[in-house]
């Protein structure tokens, strides 16, 4: 996806400001110098030290966790993210695995391949109980396309005092009361030294054995090793995979040879309307800077 997609996105938007892009390192120079407003997928130290007139950084990513946050702030800079672009497309990734793993379409296919007809046993996806780690913009938009399918959900949180869109919600001293009655895991949370290894061998040991694993967060909030040996011996019924650790995943990693393990390349957030989000928010706040002078009242702001 063209990052002239981008600006044009902007462009349609803000018809009354001007709209620069970048098409060489040199030029990112030059233009950073007296820009006030600038929008991207990163930003390094370097580049800052040239951008004397820099007022807000526009992160394109949802994560923020490679930018320089300690020199943006100390440098008076407020650092916004995409935060919500990912919600639709990345709650439709999840519903399409639970449902594929649910009606057997990976046995399906398999079968297909071989021109084999022969029944398998499906599930229902009604009744059944769905765990959402994380209840940002991404666990509500899981939660939201859940909503028809007669199912009990339950959201882990980092303050489950907040609420959320879920059923019940569970801090993450709770996390094991959660599990033991969940039939679909979904993580969607950041990464964080909290959530960094979050589910191990006995979390696996406390999931039901046909409980399904559900990672659109990052590959290291799973401990790849304990997932492994769950899978060898059984203790749950398959996993859905979008992040891995390592990633990219080793082509003679084991992981890749499961029949119950579906892997996908760290896609479930492509879009083809990723710009037009991420533009929606951005010009949003440039034409709220605009009208007022104030950096303070935005959207997605992390510093």
């Amino acid at each position: 996806m063209p990052v002239a997609e981008y600006a044009e996105e902007l462009r349609e938007r803000l018809p009354g400001v001007e709209v620069r892009r970048a098409e060489t390192p040199a030029e990112e120079r030059e233009l950073v110098a007296d820009a006030e407003i600038v929008t991207g997928m990163s930003i390094d130290e370097e580049l800052l030290e040239r951008a004397d007139d820099l007022r807000l950084f526009a992160c394109a990513y949802a994560g923020t966790g490679h930018l320089p946050l300690d020199a943006l702030e100390s440098q008076g800079v407020a650092v916004t993210n995409a935060s919500g672009v990912h919600g639709p497309n990345i709650g439709e990734h999840v519903v399409g695995a639970v449902l594929s793993f649910v009606r057997g379409f990976h046995e399906a296919w398999r079968r297909q391949q071989r021109r084999e007809w022969r029944h398998f046993r499906a599930r229902e996806l009604q009744g059944s109980t769905v765990t959402v780690v994380g209840l940002g913009a991404i666990g509500h938009a899981v939660v939201e396309r859940l909503d028809g399918f007669g199912v009990e959900t339950l959201g882990v949180r980092y303050s489950p005092k907040k609420g959320g869109p879920t059923d019940e919600v569970f801090g993450f001293d709770e996390f094991h009361d959660a599990l033991a009655r969940t039939d679909f895991l979904v993580l969607a949370c950041p990464l964080t030294d909290e959530t960094c290894g979050l589910v191990g061998a006995e979390e696996f040991d406390t999931l039901p054995p046909d409980a399904l694993l559900v990672n659109v967060a990052r590959g290291k909030v799973v401990e790849t090793d304990a997932l492994v040996s769950a899978l060898r011996g059984n203790q749950i019924d398959g996993a859905a995979l979008d992040v891995t650790d390592p990633e990219p995943l080793p082509e003679d990693h084991p992981l890749w040879n499961f029949e119950n393990v579906t892997i996908t390349p760290h896609n479930a957030g492509h879009t083809p309307e990723y710009y037009a989000r991420l533009a929606d928010v951005v010009a949003g706040n440039v034409e709220r800077v605009v009208a007022t002078g104030e950096y303070d009242d935005l959207d997605n702001r992390v510093v």
